[in-house]
C-alpha cells in the first residue's frame, strides 16, 4: 500500500456552501540549510568516486591537464596535452590492439556513456514505458555502466523492483531506435541486472572463406565460422543433435560443408563416419565420394540408410549397457553423423504414407537415443513449422539462418528468442551480405549468439574429396 501524500485528503472534502471554495495548504517542512549542504556534498563526493572507479582513463585525461594548467599555467597544460596525444598516437600505430584494450575502448565508453546514454536515458525510459511515474515522482531504471567492444556497446542496467526481463525484451525496438542503434539484445547478468547490447556496426557483413582443414584429429567442436564478437564459432556435433533452419539461399550448405570439412581429419583416421541423406540431389551429391556407400538420394534409400543407423545405435546400446554412459570415438566404434540436407522432403512432403512413418520413426529414435552411443543427427530444412518436422524439439542445438517470418524465429530457437534479439527475419537476402549469417541457441544457454558460417566453394569440396580419395 502507498502512503498518503500531501493533497490526497482534498478529494474527500465536501463544501456545504456553494460559493465557498475548499482551500488546502499542505504542510511544509523546512529542511535546515546545513542538512541540504551535507546531502549535496555527499552526492558530489559519491559521484566523483564512482566516476574515478568506472572511468579511470577518461578521468585522468581530463583531470591531469586541468590540474597542471591550474597549478603551473595554461601553456604547460597545452604542452602536456600535446605530449600525451603524441605518445598515444605512437602507441596506437605500434601496437593497436593493446592501445584499444587499455585506452581506446575506455575513452569511447566514457564518451558514449555521457553523450548517448546518459543524455537520452530519461526520455527513452519514459517513452518506452520502462520508467514509472507514481505519486508525483519519476522512477527510472539505473544506468550502471557502459563498456565498448570493437563492434558494440554493452550497457549494464539495474531494473526497477518488480520489473521482469520480458518487460525489456518486449521493447528492444524502442531501445534500439532511442539510442541510435540498429538492434538491441537483452540478456541477464544476475538477479535484478540486465545487459543490453547495442551493435555499432556489423562485423559479419563480409563473407568468410572456407576454414582451413584442421591438422589435429578431433570429433569436435569444429570451427564452422566466426561469431559476432570475432571469436571462432565452434560447433559441437558429438554428443548432441543440430537443427539448421533457413530460407532458400540462406546458407544452410555453408554450415553443413563447414562441419564436414572440420571433421575431415577424423574421417580419414577412421574415428568419424558421415552418412549423407540428399533427397534434393543437389547439395551433398557434389561431394558424394566423401561418403562412399553411405549416401542416399531416393526416399527408399534414405529410409534404408536411417534404418541402418538405428541398427548401429541399438547394437552399441546393447554392448554399452551397464558398462559406459558416454561414447568415446574409436576405429571400432566411430562417431556416426547422419547429415540430412532437406529433412522436410522425407517427412512432410513424402507422398508414401508408410515410407513417411518409417522415416519419421527412425529420425525420432536416433534423436532420442543416439547421443549416448555416438550417433548424431544434423538436419537442415526450410520450413520450421511443427507439422513439417514434428521432432524439432528433440534437437538440443538449433541454428536459425535467414527466415521469412518473425514467428519462425521462436519456432526454431524456442519461445522468447526473438525478443532477446535473434532477428533472423531481418537478415539480408543478398547472398554477399546475409548468406551464412544466423543465430545459434545452444542447449546450455538461452541467449542466442549471432554467427556467420564460412562459405565452402565447389573447388574446396573437390579438394576435400580428392584428399579423402588419396
Amino acid at each position: 500500500m502507498f502512503k498518503k501524500m500531501p493533497g490526497d485528503e482534498a478529494q474527500h472534502l465536501v463544501s456545504t456552501t456553494p460559493d465557498t471554495a475548499v482551500v488546502f495548504r499542505p504542510a511544509v517542512v523546512r529542511t535546515p540549510a546545513f542538512v541540504t549542504l551535507v546531502i549535496f556534498a555527499w552526492r558530489v563526493l559519491a559521484g566523483l568516486v564512482r566516476l574515478l572507479w568506472r572511468h579511470p582513463v577518461a578521468s585522468a585525461v581530463i583531470a591531469v591537464p586541468a590540474a597542471v594548467a591550474w597549478l603551473y599555467g595554461w601553456r604547460l597544460g597545452l604542452v602536456l596535452i600535446a605530449v600525451a596525444v603524441t605518445v598515444l598516437a605512437l602507441w596506437c600505430s605500434v601496437h593497436r590492439p593493446s592501445f584499444l584494450r587499455l585506452v581506446g575502448w575506455r575513452l569511447l565508453a566514457f564518451w558514449r556513456f555521457v553523450w548517448i546514454y546518459r543524455r537520452h536515458w530519461q526520455a527513452v525510459m519514459v517513452v518506452s514505458g520502462l520508467g514509472r511515474h507514481l505519486r508525483g515522482r519519476d522512477y527510472l531504471p539505473h544506468l550502471v555502466k557502459v563498456t565498448c567492444t570493437s563492434w558494440a556497446d554493452v550497457v549494464t542496467v539495474k531494473m526497477l523492483h518488480g520489473q521482469a526481463v520480458k518487460d525489456w525484451a518486449d521493447r528492444i525496438d524502442h531501445l534500439a531506435h532511442g539510442f541510435g542503434a540498429r538492434s538491441c539484445r537483452v540478456s541477464i547478468a544476475r538477479a535484478g541486472r540486465l545487459v543490453l547490447v547495442f551493435p555499432r556496426h556489423d562485423p559479419l557483413v563480409t563473407p568468410l572463406p572456407a576454414m582451413p582443414i584442421p591438422e589435429e584429429v578431433s570429433v569436435g567442436p569444429v570451427r564452422v565460422g566466426t561469431r559476432e564478437d570475432g571469436s571462432p564459432w565452434l560447433l559441437n556435433v558429438h554428443g548432441t543433435h543440430v537443427l539448421i533452419a533457413g530460407a532458400t539461399g540462406a546458407g544452410k550448405g555453408s554450415v553443413l560443408w563447414s562441419t564436414i570439412r572440420g571433421l575431415l581429419p577424423a574421417v580419414r583416421a577412421g574415428l568419424v563416419q558421415i552418412w549423407a541423406l540428399d533427397p534434393k540431389r543437389m547439395e551433398l551429391s557434389f561431394g558424394r565420394s566423401l561418403f562412399g556407400d553411405r549416401y542416399a538420394a531416393t526416399p527408399e534409400q534414405c529410409a534404408d540408410l536411417l534404418d541402418a543407423a538405428v541398427a548401429v545405435m541399438q547394437e552399441r546400446a546393447d554392448r554399452f549397457a551397464g558398462l559406459q554412459r558416454s561414447h568415446t570415438p574409436t576405429p571400432e566404434d566411430p562417431f556416426v553423423l547422419v547429415v540430412v540436407d532437406e529433412v522436410a522432403f522425407l517427412t512432410a512432403y513424402q507422398s508414401d504414407r508408410a515410407l513417411k512413418q518409417r522415416i519419421s520413426a527412425a529420425l525420432a529414435t536416433l534423436t532420442t537415443q543416439g547421443r549416448a552411443v555416438g550417433v548424431g543427427v544434423m538436419a537442415a530444412l526450410q520450413d520450421p513449422r511443427k507439422d513439417v518436422l514434428t521432432i524439432r524439439n528433440l534437437f538440443p542445438d538449433k541454428i536459425a539462418l535467414r527466415l521469412d517470418e518473425s514467428e519462425q524465429v521462436d519456432m526454431v530457437l524456442g519461445d522468447g528468442a526473438r525478443d532477446r534479439g535473434a532477428l533472423a527475419d531481418h537478415i539480408s537476402p543478398i547472398p554477399e551480405q546475409g548468406a551464412g549469417v544466423g543465430y545459434v541457441r545452444l542447449e546450455a544457454s538461452p541467449d542466442p549468439i549471432r554467427v556467420r558460417a564460412a562459405y565452402v566453394s565447389d573447388a574446396d569440396i573437390r579438394a576435400m574429396a580428392e584428399a579423402v580419395a588419396a
